[in-house]
């Protein structure tokens, strides 16, 4: 298994960032305890020399793990062909016990790689680079979740036998399943649907009020949070059935499949990069109180939650269409 190209590069990628990320973590170390823009020493211009370099490949480490949870995603689903009992990627995450949560590291660190991309370029902006030592204390907070990313992606890929049956997605989102998305997957389609749009509805009215009136930057990040949880549960308890037209098939990872025409990365993709950009928005709102920052915070938060609200806007409007051209009837008059 681990001779699949998909694989090496997955684990290639996660390697490369972690010996990256180990080796800046000492300099990045030295930059938080000692960084002093007003100071003209030897030490300090070492310093501004190290940060330039650093920032250079931390973005590229970052950029890496944005797109490494997309092909982990796909690589999962096309291997599925592999294991008897698999129709999509469930079955193949299913194969040992690492799967889901390697899964589910990988989607953390994609947050918060997308959360410091934004905040390095909102330093980046500045004359004085004053979120240094934010930046790079928020560095070594993210490189813990970046080693567990690889070790639970080593763990799974190393235990990845080809001759088990593994389990499908109806059972994993049957009623009688007890777990979480089962227990969304089992929410009634009428109050799932104003749920989910409700949520939808909220965190696009705060990502607009926030770009035109700058008032309300931890509403727009606690809104998209919530929406890209009522989200995934829409898509579990109503989306997925009428995608498929199965009154009880609520698999989220076959729309990602070629008979469903990969229906799924129209929802999933806005929906990622809509609640990446409203995170961004709460994250640097602190520092709009930076003098060097009075100006910059503002402009980019603008676009952030420009970003926020037709990402989101998008979402629901590829949700309701898949609805609306489906030949399922779910809710009778």
């Amino acid at each position: 298994m681990l001779f699949q190209p998909a694989i090496i590069a997955l684990l290639l990628a996660s390697a490369v960032s972690v010996l990256m990320l180990a080796a800046a973590a000492p300099y990045a170390w030295q930059l938080a305890r000692h960084w002093d823009i007003a100071s003209g020493s030897e030490l300090q211009l070492r310093l501004e020399r190290r940060t330039y370099l650093l920032s250079t490949l931390l973005t590229f480490v970052f950029a890496t793990q944005l797109a490494s949870l997309l092909l982990f995603i796909f690589n999962a689903d096309k291997m599925a062909v592999m294991f008897v009992g698999a129709m999509c990627a469930v079955g193949t995450l299913n194969a040992n016990a690492w799967g889901f949560p390697a899964l589910f590291a990988q989607i953390a660190v994609f947050f918060m790689a997308a959360v410091w991309l934004v905040l390095n370029h909102v330093d980046t902006r500045a004359y004085d680079y004053p979120l240094v030592r934010t930046k790079y204390i928020l560095l070594m907070g993210i490189l813990p979740f970046v080693v567990l990313s690889f070790a639970l992606q080593l763990a799974y890929f190393l235990n990845l036998k080809a001759d088990i049956i593994t389990s499908c997605c109806g059972s994993l989102f049957s009623g009688d399943a007890q777990t979480l998305a089962a227990d969304a997957s089992a929410l009634p389609p009428q109050p799932a649907m104003l749920l989910f749009y409700g949520a939808l509805l909220l965190a696009v009215a705060a990502a607009i009020f926030h770009a035109r009136k700058l008032r309300a930057a931890y509403l727009v990040a606690a809104s998209s949070a919530a929406a890209f949880v009522v989200a995934l549960t829409g898509i579990l308890s109503f989306v997925s059935l009428y995608v498929y037209e199965h009154p009880h098939h609520h698999c989220p990872f076959c729309l990602l499949k070629p008979e469903y025409d990969y229906q799924g990365y129209w929802l999933y993709l806005p929906l990622f990069a809509a609640t990446a950009a409203g995170l961004s928005v709460g994250t640097i709102q602190p520092f709009a109180r930076v003098p060097s920052l009075a100006a910059i915070v503002p402009q980019i938060a603008r676009r952030l939650a420009w970003v926020a609200a037709l990402g989101f806007a998008l979402f629901a409007a590829v949700a309701t269409f898949m609805v609306a051209h489906s030949n399922l009837i779910l809710l009778k008059d």
